[in-house]
């Protein structure tokens, strides 16, 4: 293999495929890079075993071939080298690769590529588009919501549902709950229900700024992979197997409060409320009170450390109901505030041991569940 690449395009297409890279394998290849000659371009291409990335690089082929070598150590050496066209020549005997740079040249041995664990594509599924700002908005305010333990594996995926042209993502770690619904560009053949890992849905999420046109995605619950195709990317991932909970059944259908909040002035409260609450047992208090004479209402926002001290706030709402009292995890709290989108927000409550749940008002695509936490009032 024999090619020149410009320095910046081979930076940018190791970053891709380098978060698909084994940090720690009992497979050491896994934590090499395979580079081929694809479509008269370079092809980059890294895998785990649970998910696998694949780019193209524009570049100018001399000699078709392959190889793979550590990644990290490619990596840091095209990062080190000048904004220049690097010429890439990979030799049988010994099996490497020689670069050179301006006046720069390193040799990395490696290894066949035959040796490289093949990257799965997904050929006989079924097949859907997404819009972009609608896929990562939906990626943005579920796929945080997933669990981070691997006690319960489909607690760390996300619940993807297509049915005519609608499509949900749900997330739940036991304590909260997301759930978004959105249109497709356009109808799937069938409907279809499949538990993508959460970090496969945040490394697209990461590739989508250069994306104009849809996503494609391909699933096929029989190979347990799915495969998303953006401009020059092809992500892979396996799906994870097992019955999610059934979510419908844990967003509370009816309530005894409503209030309605400025986003934006709320989550300025929350986030000061946190300071005290992050020095002590990370509680934020909710009181929700009516006006008198049914007009408008306030929320208390408080915390408290015993060794610090304590906040009070105070933010006008919309209220709906009798007075409430709830608590929630600080971090929970803020975490949802940081994914709506401006506007107003509507904070659903029945008790203090009962969920509560947020939505934004302009629209009826995401609620949010929160379980509270118990003090004394």
């Amino acid at each position: 293999m024999r090619l020149s690449v410009l320095q910046e395009n081979l930076k940018r297409g190791l970053g891709i495929v380098g978060r698909a890279v084994a940090t720690r394998s009992t497979l050491p290849i896994t934590q090499n890079v395979l580079l081929s000659t694809d479509r008269s371009m370079l092809k980059l291409s890294a895998t785990n075993l649970e998910i696998g990335i694949t780019t193209w690089v524009g570049a100018m082929i001399e000699e078709e071939g392959a190889i793979t070598v550590p990644a990290r150590l490619l990596s840091d050496l095209v990062d080190s080298l000048p904004s220049e066209t690097i010429e890439l020549n990979a030799t049988q005997r010994p099996k490497a690769v020689h670069l050179s740079c301006a006046r720069s040249e390193a040799t990395i041995n490696g290894t066949d590529a035959e040796e490289f664990p093949p990257i799965p594509t997904v050929e006989d599924g079924l097949t859907a588009k997404l819009d972009v700002r609608k896929l990562r908005t939906a990626i943005a305010q579920v796929a945080f919501a997933a669990a981070t333990e691997e006690s319960r594996p489909v607690l760390t995926g996300v619940k993807l549902e297509m049915e005519g042209d609608e499509f949900t993502m749900a997330a739940a770690d036991g304590f909260r709950l997301a759930v978004h619904k959105e249109k497709l560009v356009e109808p799937v053949a069938e409907s279809a229900s499949v538990i993508i890992p959460a970090r496969t849905l945040n490394e697209i999420s990461r590739f989508l700024g250069d994306q104009d046109e849809p996503v494609e995605m391909m699933m096929s619950s029989a190979k347990g992979q799915a495969m998303f195709q953006l401009k020059s990317i092809e992500v892979v991932s396996q799906l994870i197997q097992g019955a999610f909970p059934n979510y419908g059944q844990l967003i509370p259908q009816n309530f005894q409060t409503r209030a309605v909040f400025d986003l934006q002035e709320f989550q300025r409260a929350a986030r000061t409320a946190s300071i005290f609450a992050r020095d002590g047992s990370g509680i934020v208090r909710l009181q929700m009170v009516p006006g008198s004479d049914g007009g408008q209402g306030k929320i208390i926002i408080s915390a408290r450390a015993e060794e610090v001290g304590e906040h009070t706030d105070e933010i006008d709402i919309e209220i709906e109901g009798e007075e409430a009292k709830i608590a929630f995890s600080n971090r929970y709290l803020l975490d949802v505030l940081g994914v709506l989108e401006r506007g107003k927000v509507a904070l659903e409550a029945t008790s203090p041991s009962s969920p509560g749940v947020f939505k934004p008002t302009a629209t009826d695509d995401y609620v949010h569940v929160v379980m509270p936490m118990f003090v004394q009032w």
